[in-house]
């Protein structure tokens, strides 16, 4: 990886880079004739995938627009941080924004039928303090393997008789709320009990309702210039300005 700064408008953006290795296959397609050409790199230069990170002012938050599938995501952005060593003997964990309303389900639903939860092993330091019966198993795991990666699936069968067991699978389910939304995979079948009315299910996939928002990225101007990270940096902040109460409200930031 490599970090690189990009000032526009005043501020300091950073462009962290991901850098290819150099046995990768590239080519050039010439569109007018289809001719192929290999790219080969000489000893004093490399290519490079290129993600945009702009840093807001609130909230710890940081807007991220990768240049292409394989260019850096947040989980490159932690491990760049932490390697770079800005704090000596600190690990960075950069997870994705979760929407409030999914999470705020945990609150209204009055039990859990299905839980089922992946959790890498760069997470198992956050299920350290946590008491509850779903956190101590996902920590036994990793403790008792390694660094591994946890699958956990637990099933409740609709019987009135384990309501009990629903409402406690629940509660632990919500005890690790910030550390499941920042999972590979976290979703629960959620029961709800309507005063006088049957009894209900919802399906929530806690990490599949990140705060995204899709942008139009010129890349030149009318001129034929490049303007990529221009445009980049324009998307991310007004993204942000659009979506700046579901990032507060999802981050427990008040206004400005």
């Amino acid at each position: 990886m490599v970090g690189t700064v990009a000032t526009y408008g005043a501020q300091d953006h950073l462009l962290l880079h991901r850098v290819k290795d150099p046995g990768e296959w590239l080519s050039v397609v010439n569109w007018d004739t289809g001719d192929l050409r290999q790219l080969e790199q000489s000893a004093h230069e490399g290519y490079v995938d290129t993600s945009v990170m702009c840093f807001l002012p609130f909230g710890n938050i940081v807007g991220i627009m990768q240049g292409g599938v394989s260019a850096p995501s947040h989980r490159a952005l932690a491990s760049w941080l932490s390697g770079i060593g800005i704090f000596p003997n600190t690990q960075f964990e950069v997870r994705p924004v979760v929407a409030h309303a999914e999470v705020e389900q945990l609150k209204t639903a009055s039990g859990a039928s299905r839980v089922e939860v992946k959790i890498m092993a760069n997470k198992m330091g956050s299920l350290r303090e946590r008491q509850g019966g779903l956190a101590r198993s996902l920590r036994a795991a990793g403790e008792a393997y390694g660094e591994i990666s946890v699958t956990m699936i637990l099933s409740i069968p609709k019987k009135k008789k384990l309501k009990d067991h629903r409402e406690l699978l629940l509660a632990d389910l919500a005890e690790i709320s910030d550390v499941v939304t920042g999972a590979e995979r976290a979703r629960a079948r959620l029961v709800y009990t309507d005063p006088g009315g049957p009894e209900h299910t919802r399906l929530v996939e806690l990490v599949e309702h990140n705060i995204t928002a899709k942008k139009r990225v010129p890349a030149t101007d009318s001129d034929g210039n490049s303007i990529r990270i221009v445009s980049a940096v324009d998307a991310i902040l007004a993204a942000a300005v659009e979506n700046e109460d579901a990032l507060r409200l999802a981050v427990d930031v008040g206004d400005s």
